[in-house]
């Protein structure tokens, strides 16, 4: 068997097998392309206060409001916050059950809380696990069927992708290469051949779509294997591994309100209106502050904190501009901007939509091929 046999054969079978997977999560993917504007447009009532006023309310006392509002008796984990002095305070609490085998057994509960930080009134209460896009984005990441098992099942089809679009690519190359085969390597020809077009579309847009396709494979199996995550960060940095800075129990110890609004107040001084932080509290003893100050609409360019959550004190901090932050943490970063398109801004995020909805096609363009040499 001839090698390029070979290879068709690989991308012709691995295709099949991950078909069908691979639209759910392409559509999917296109579903949650503008989810947050989506979301502000649908919900401004919760997104948005009534009224800006002079002076906001204390985090500590806000975070309280909110865990009186919580359905369960539960902490808040984290609080979102938009430097835009008119919207609302954001505070989430989860537990998830890991074993679980499906979505609702995953998340045994999750709520976020919108609080106007002027009144401290409490916006609205939702139930995030029954939120349509909560529901799309773990279809997207587990197929519904829970961490074990859905989780390894969407990380290995995005592997398969992979080989099927390195393998496509080689396809894609004319057995003889000549100025005529060419000119057809990146345009579909005008024809009334259905079978024909169908063809050719699989072909050029395949082509087309190639590079943020393996883009957006190689920001999956980063989130979806750990061990790539960390050989690549690991290869990346010179083998140098970022070790995580526990809070350090003082002798005298502070009340948390206290540790809270002081660090709250330091950091909410530098907002800008574009900024967006999250907030999330400590979980344990060891645990401390860890505070993200996103800059703008890329994820990656963002200022992570971490402070003692006994004494306020800041024990690390890496910010996004600086040049001592190994290749590995940054790329690590820039993992989701890379899967979403928003490292290029707004028309990243157009462009990765319009790719998205070409890979819901691709699938079903190559079974029509197979299926019609079949017959």
């Amino acid at each position: 068997m001839k090698f390029r046999t070979i290879i068709h054969q690989i991308h012709l079978w691995l295709g099949l097998l991950s078909g069908a997977i691979v639209v759910v999560l392409a559509v999917t993917g296109c579903i949650l392309a503008f989810e947050q504007e989506i979301k502000l447009s649908l919900h401004a009532d919760r997104y948005y206060v009534a009224a800006v006023k002079n002076q906001k309310l204390p985090m500590s006392e806000l975070k309280a409001i909110a865990e009186e509002a919580f359905p369960w008796e539960t902490k808040a984990r984290r609080a979102e916050v938009s430097g835009d002095p008119q919207r609302t305070y954001v505070f989430r609490s989860m537990k998830i059950n890991a074993d679980a085998w499906t979505y609702w057994g995953y998340y045994e509960y999750y709520v976020r809380v919108y609080v106007d930080p002027y009144s401290g009134k409490v916006v609205y209460v939702e139930d995030a696990k029954k939120d349509f896009f909560e529901l799309v984005l773990n279809l997207h990441r587990r197929l519904w069927l829970g961490e074990k098992i859905g989780k390894p099942i969407t990380g290995y089809a995005t592997l398969v992708l992979l080989v099927v679009l390195v393998s496509g690519l080689f396809i894609w190359i004319p057995r003889k290469l000549n100025k005529k085969s060419a000119k057809w390597m990146f345009m579909v020809k005008k024809t009334r051949n259905m079978k024909r077009l169908n063809f050719d579309f699989h072909k050029v847009a395949g082509f087309y779509t190639i590079i943020p396709l393996i883009l957006i494979c190689y920001s999956a199996m980063v989130w979806g294997f750990k061990g790539v995550d960390i050989a690549v960060q690991q290869l990346l940095n010179g083998g140098v591994e970022q070790k995580k800075v526990d809070s350090v129990i003082p002798s005298e110890i502070r009340p948390i309100d206290e540790v809270t609004d002081q660090i709250w107040n330091r950091l909410d001084k530098t907002l800008e209106r574009e900024n967006r932080v999250y907030f999330n509290f400590p979980r344990t003893e060891k645990g401390g502050f860890n505070v993200e100050v996103i800059q703008g609409d890329k994820l990656y360019q963002s200022d992570k904190y971490n402070f003692n959550q006994y004494s306020g004190a800041e024990t690390a901090v890496i910010r996004y501009e600086d040049e001592t932050v190994g290749k590995g943490t940054r790329l690590r970063n820039m993992n989701y901007d890379l899967h979403t398109g928003s490292a290029w801004g707004i028309i990243g995020r157009y462009l990765y939509f319009l790719v998205g909805l070409i890979c819901v096609m691709l699938p079903i363009s190559g079974f029509i091929i197979w299926w019609g040499k079949k017959r």
